[in-house]
């Protein structure tokens, strides 16, 4: 069953297109929803018949064998792939692909999305559901909506009625309170050659900090600290963010450790089509976790909701005996290690406002009804012409009820190359969650310390 979107988005579309018109918090009667045929996060409980089954509240049990390490078992690692969408069959499924996503396979013939069952594993902590379901009648947008209003945890919008307040429950979205991973990035050349960039990854929500106090910096979301460890000519260099929830009263703040200048400065160039850090030009600021940042240059759209082949359960692309190798390819990741299922997402489309400047001018996202998370980034230039695509390969770590992404890519049509952030299977240590933090740890005096060589 594919969902008629024109149908679904009837009644949002106004509301969307003026986002100043739609600032109010949802009504009790409808916030009584949320835990009944709509799940606490705001998806719809029911599946669709046959391929979506019902959320029944997330993966049940942690899987035998899992150490409590951060290397995560595959609790699907039997499952047999149910077919496989390629060029021979790319019509055949487009209504339920991107068009970045049918671009890509018809670009690459060893670009192929291989579809397993569907499985909804994904759910959050207690609490995480329980501020949710509070928020839908509290919070609201800004003024101009690039802020909220009323908002302390959790997803703000259970029940969206525009796009931009889908987008800020990916911005907001609970990624485990305080967490710390050791990753790698590879942006290969278009014959596949390529280099890993290493990072340690702090990022700390500020009710999770151990000296939090609720009067103190109430206007950051949370706090994100990224050194290089590997290669050695980047090794020490250090950013740090303090991401705020209302960016109208106060933007972000950024600063930079470079370890040969021994240098801390500010750096308001981290945001928006800001160049990511040691991307060699294939991902801006705000491509990092496939969107973050002041949604403020974009007009939001919320097209309506659809069912869509999507990443899902990737948790073979953090499997130990796999390489870098094996997993880096010419044109894209080896996509026969990847796993897509079918999902409902919400489909946001961001159009550049008039007199504002980024290198997209346009976006269309495709967002996790379950989770929150965009799964599914098409990016188009300012011709009007896709050329990229991000896709993000989600998993659920179940140990402490986190979806978050095993990998994400980032595709350049027009170059034949891309970017993969998130690498773990050659890495220590790689996912470390409940890491105590105090408010000392992310001040721009503590990248010196954490950027030593």
């Amino acid at each position: 069953m594919i969902l008629n979107k024109t149908l679904i988005a009837t009644g949002m579309l106004t509301a969307s297109l003026l986002v100043s018109n739609a600032f109010a918090a949802v009504s009790a009667d409808e916030a009584a929803k949320l835990g009944k045929s709509l799940t606490p996060m705001g998806a719809e409980k029911a599946g669709n018949g046959d391929e979506i089954p019902a959320w029944d509240g997330g993966l049940k049990s942690i899987p035998a064998g899992y150490k409590n390490d951060g290397i995560y078992v595959n609790p699907f690692a039997d499952e047999k792939r149910l077919f496989t969408i390629d060029q021979s069959n790319v019509g055949q499924y487009k209504d339920r692909l991107s068009p970045g996503q049918v671009a890509m396979i018809k670009k690459y013939s060893d670009y192929v999305i291989p579809v397993y069952p569907t499985h909804r594993t994904s759910t959050y902590p207690d609490k995480i559901l329980k501020e949710t379901m509070e928020n839908a009648t509290r919070v609201k947008l800004i003024a101009g909506g690039n802020g909220l209003e009323n908002y302390q945890n959790a997803t703000p919008f259970p029940i969206p009625g525009n796009g931009l307040e889908v987008i800020w429950n990916h911005i907001t979205r609970y990624r485990g309170g305080s967490v710390t991973r050791n990753v790698g990035q590879v942006t290969p050349q278009a014959n596949g050659d390529y280099s890993v960039v290493k990072f340690r990854d702090e990022l700390t929500y500020r009710p999770s900090l151990t000296d939090y106090a609720p009067d103190k910096d109430p206007n950051v979301l949370f706090y994100f600290k990224q050194a290089i460890t590997a290669p050695s000519r980047l090794a020490g260099n250090v950013l740090l963010v303090h991401e705020t929830i209302d960016q109208v009263k106060e933007p972000r703040r950024a600063w930079i450790y470079n370890a040969g200048q021994r240098r801390v400065r500010r750096a308001p160039q981290v945001a928006y089509d800001g160049p990511g850090t040691a991307s060699d030009g294939m991902r801006t600021t705000d491509n990092f976790d496939m969107y973050n940042g002041a949604p403020d240059r974009y007009n939001w759209e919320l097209i309506g909701k659809q069912e869509m082949y999507i990443p899902y359960n990737s948790y073979k692309l953090t499997d130990r005996d796999l390489s870098y190798d094996q997993i880096v390819k010419a044109g894209h990741i080896n996509q026969q290690l990847t796993r897509y299922e079918l999902h409902r997402v919400w489909h946001v489309r961001a159009t550049l406002k008039k007199g504002e400047r980024h290198i997209y001018a346009r976006r269309d996202f495709y967002i996790d009804e379950d989770t929150w998370q965009a799964s599914v980034i098409d990016h188009y230039d300012g011709r009007g012409e896709l050329w990229r695509v991000a896709e993000a390969h989600a998993m659920y770590f179940y140990d402490h009820k986190v979806p978050w992404y095993a990998l994400e890519t980032l595709y350049d049509l027009l170059s034949g190359r891309y970017l993969a952030l998130g690498l773990t299977n050659e890495e220590p240590n790689p996912y470390t969650f409940g890491v105590e933090h105090s408010s000392r740890d992310y001040t721009p005096a503590a990248l010196r310390r954490a950027g030593k060589r």
